[in-house]
């Protein structure tokens, strides 16, 4: 009995210092961008993209859960505005704020999720102009999972499932601004 008393807690040992050593060597940052080239002035898209409510038209969350509670601070596409939400579903509990804009050029926000776990990450849309009536829109993400939340990247991409939404996003951005 004794024997077998030991070689259980060796074998709960060796599990514990496996998962703490996955946990001490799988990264914690990660960082996704995906871009895409639209056939409009960059103006007409960089005034477009700028704010935040609009996301909800091309962004792919409000799509899968449109009734998500959703409240705004501030002016959208301006320093300070917020949009926080609330889902029932996947979106979680956040709130996005704009914290940069350089006119024309670039939003920076910053994501603040409080569930399904607190994290913060640093959000941005880039439009370059490709000719007078094409733009190139880059939209990407950095950020860091804490231990023991960076396990998950070994068993999960997150930037193929993150990139896959900025895809399916870029792709409804695409066809909203041609459209119109």
């Amino acid at each position: 009995m004794r024997k077998v008393l030991v070689g259980l807690l060796a074998v709960v040992f060796v599990v514990v210092a496996i998962v703490i050593a996955a946990m001490m060597i799988a990264p914690t940052d990660f960082a996704v961008e995906r871009e895409i080239t639209i056939n409009k002035p960059r103006a007409e898209v960089f005034d477009y993209v700028r704010h935040i409510k609009n996301q909800n038209e091309w962004g792919p969350w409000f799509k899968r859960e449109p009734t998500m509670h959703q409240e705004f601070r501030g002016t959208d596409g301006e320093v300070g505005f917020v949009s926080s939400w609330k889902g029932e579903v996947e979106s979680g509990v956040g709130e996005q704020e704009i914290v940069r804009v350089v006119d024309g050029e670039r939003i920076d926000t910053e994501l603040r999720f409080s569930q399904p776990f607190e994290s913060r990450s640093e959000s941005y849309i880039v439009t370059n102009a490709v000719g007078d009536s094409q733009t190139k829109v880059t939209w990407g993400m950095k950020g860091s999972m804490p231990r023991p939340f960076n396990l998950f990247g070994l068993v999960m991409d997150i930037e193929a499932a993150i990139g896959k939404d900025y895809e399916e996003g870029l792709g409804s951005l695409k066809s909203i601004l041609e459209a119109s």
